[in-house]
């Protein structure tokens, strides 16, 4: 409340404390990207600083600072998430998890066999959504369907997958 009404040393020391906290939450969240967390923190910081008269006094700080720091993160997943996961070092790559590879390869084809057994239109949506990533809206456009339908098309083909599942264990 004193950084809020202008108190200079208050302000610096409301930064420090909030930078320490932005710290520990990004590193947790960018394990495999330590590099990039001080820049985070220090975007996230300008921001607080330029949106400070947005803060209501009535609610918590933390609540308000995490806001912001997901919102950073999210911009910064959406900036560097898919590119830097495409350049992994060869020499970061686990021994331990390369037989997991051949595991996850066998996965995937019965996958495939189950998806094949669906109905074309189940089989697409389900790809759209839940394979690819696509919105309901995307997948919706992507067909020429309404987002109620794919929705539709995705809950009973993942229910015919289910029911398959367990008549086969």
């Amino acid at each position: 409340m004193r950084a809020q009404s202008g108190d200079e040393a208050a302000y610096r020391s409301a930064l420090a404390l909030a930078a320490a906290r932005l710290r520990g939450y990004f590193l947790r969240r960018m394990r495999t990207q330590p590099d990039d967390v001080e820049d985070l923190v220090q975007e996230t910081l300008l921001t607080i600083h330029l949106q400070r008269a947005t803060y209501d006094p009535a609610l918590p700080l933390t609540a308000w600072l995490h806001a912001i720091a997901r919102h950073k993160f999210i911009d910064f997943l959406r900036r560097h998430g898919r590119s830097t996961a495409l350049h992994d070092s060869i020499d970061d790559v686990n021994e331990t998890l390369l037989s997991l590879v051949e595991d996850d390869l066998t996965a995937r084809r019965d996958i495939g066999k189950l998806l094949d057994r669906l109905p074309a239109e189940q089989r697409q949506a389900i790809l759209d959504t839940k394979i690819e990533g696509l919105s309901v809206a995307e997948a919706a456009a992507r067909s020429g369907a309404s987002e109620s339908a794919v929705k539709v098309r995705v809950h009973r083909g993942l229910q015919r997958l289910a029911a398959w599942v367990r008549s086969e264990t």
